[in-house]
């Protein structure tokens, strides 16, 4: 059977073969909204395929994590949304025979090879834009289904789609899945993983949205391109939705109330405001419209207004008003776990688990908003530090270092923070390290912005390691040598972007 992304198949066939061959896994993992994904991809296609496995999560795959693995004592180990960058150290582990790796991931690989890589940057597809690491691990979950369902079960196991089994050394077919039905969670780590530029997924993410809707998990549609649909009342829905400021409705409560109360819908049940995901397809007609009218009565530009519209992506299994409905706010569940040391929290919903888990998961998000806007308030009040191709700020122990990426990406547009240069947030790691979270756009990505060279070579430089996206990067550099990176930083944005500056 053809897998979704067939530049990839051969090797992912071949990736399969060998997790196959093993007596069991250690599945090793990253903790953001895409790891999670990929390893709740992963994990439900290894125990389909009847893989013994253990699954680990790395906030950073350093190289003491990856010693830590090491010592783990597995002869193979599976890592997804990660490994392609840490490959040299990976590699010196195979090599002295700690483990065979297998890798699916999308970030630029490091200077060496092994031979079950899966990487969408190894055949043409870029990583950044066409397919996530949940991406990669979906391929590979495919090809695992098709590897899987042709060995042969012995000792006389009992197939369960027509087979039988006969005594020992009888064979049947394992029960066939193709496990199309993962392409939803591949979809959520795209989407988390800010894939969905201009309002859809692009390139192979398109192949798995067609799968997870032949598979009768996702639905897709043209709709309003505004986070909370599913979970927040009408009036936060358009005061909360800043992406396209809206002047008198963006950032304004009484303005977003006095909007509302202005159309002639009923937009109340019992006194209580509706959601956009329980509006009929004519009210939500009515409102969009409305919507789009004040924007352009306001002068919003008609490039920002396109940015109203965009493509939804929605889990059809999950309950309308639901945060698991919708994949932009799953995905913020999901990030709202892990980067608080709760990985088995995140993983436990991707994997199905309700009651008790999700409620631990929306606590964590309860508290993850309140962190986020804590933080942007902080960047928004003290400000920037701009040079003269980057902007940045030093946030110390005041915004936890696993989120200060995502603070930096949200504060863009705020009052003194430009759209125009990338931004580097610097927060405490620990005594001897400082984190470092870089964010770009897709418009200075297409002016040569490729932020993962970038924070690769600066940190490097100073004694530290990163890497990441084009449009998103990290990096872990010494205290004390914040200045000399960013000096190296603010050269290497200069020189790729020095022609448009």
């Amino acid at each position: 059977m053809t897998g979704p992304v067939p530049e990839l198949e051969e090797r992912a066939i071949a990736c399969a073969n060998r997790l196959c061959a093993a007596d069991r896994v250690l599945l090793a993992s990253h903790i953001d909204a895409d790891g999670l994904t990929s390893a709740a991809i992963a994990a439900s296609a290894l125990e389909r395929a009847e893989i013994p496995f253990e699954t680990v999560f790395e906030k950073q795959l350093d190289e003491a994590a990856i010693a830590g693995i090491a010592a783990r004592a597995y002869d193979t180990v599976l890592f997804t949304d990660f490994g392609s960058g840490q490959l040299d150290v990976i590699s010196e582990h195979e090599r002295a025979g700690d483990f065979t790796p297998v890798i699916a991931d999308h970030h630029q690989p490091a200077d060496e090879e092994t031979e079950f890589h899966l990487n969408p940057l190894l055949f043409g597809i870029n990583g950044a834009s066409e397919l996530s690491g949940a991406g990669a691990s979906y391929v590979l979950a495919r090809a695992l289904a098709d590897v899987a369902d042709a060995t042969p079960a012995t000792d006389g196991e009992l197939a369960t789609d027509g087979g039988t089994g006969t005594g020992t050394g009888a064979t049947s077919r394992r029960p066939r899945t193709d496990n199309r039905d993962l392409a939803a969670l591949a979809v959520v780590g795209a989407v988390g993983d800010m894939q969905a530029s201009g309002g859809e997924l692009h390139g192979a993410n398109e192949a798995i949205v067609d799968d997870g809707v032949e598979a009768g998990v996702l639905e897709t549609g043209t709709d309003l391109a505004l986070y909370g649909k599913q979970t927040r009342p009408l009036p936060k829905l358009l005061e909360y939705a800043t992406d396209v400021y809206i002047p008198g409705i963006s950032n304004d409560e009484s303005g977003a109330l006095r909007f509302l109360d202005g159309l002639d819908l009923e937009l109340k049940d019992d006194g209580e405001w509706r959601r956009w995901a329980e509006l009929t397809a004519d009210e939500k007609q009515c409102l969009a419209s409305a919507l789009v009218q004040r924007a352009v009565s306001r002068g919003v530009p008609a490039s920002k207004i396109d940015g109203l519209v965009g493509t939804s992506y929605v889990l059809s299994a999950e309950p309308v008003g639901s945060e698991l409905r919708d994949a932009s706010e799953f995905s913020t569940l999901l990030n709202a776990t892990a980067r608080y040391d709760r990985a088995d929290v995140g993983l436990g919903v991707c994997l199905g688990n309700r009651g008790d888990t999700l409620e631990r998961a929306r606590t964590l998000l309860r508290n993850h908003r309140r962190n986020l806007s804590e933080g942007i308030d902080l960047v928004t009040r003290e400000g920037v530090t701009h040079e003269e191709h980057v902007q940045w700020f030093h946030a110390g122990d005041r915004i936890r270092e696993t989120i200060v990426g995502i603070v930096a990406g949200m504060a863009v547009g705020n009052d003194g923070i430009s759209r125009e240069k990338p931004i580097v947030a610097f927060a405490d790691k620990n005594d001897d390290d400082v984190k470092v979270s870089a964010r770009g756009t897709h418009s200075l990505v297409r002016k040569g912005l490729d932020l993962s060279a970038v924070l690769g070579e600066a940190s490097r430089a100073v004694g530290g390691d990163g890497g990441g996206h084009d449009v998103a990067a990290g990096a872990t550099v010494p205290t004390g040598a914040e200045e000399a990176f960013l000096e190296c930083v603010d050269e290497l944005v200069g020189e790729q972007l020095g022609s448009e500056r």
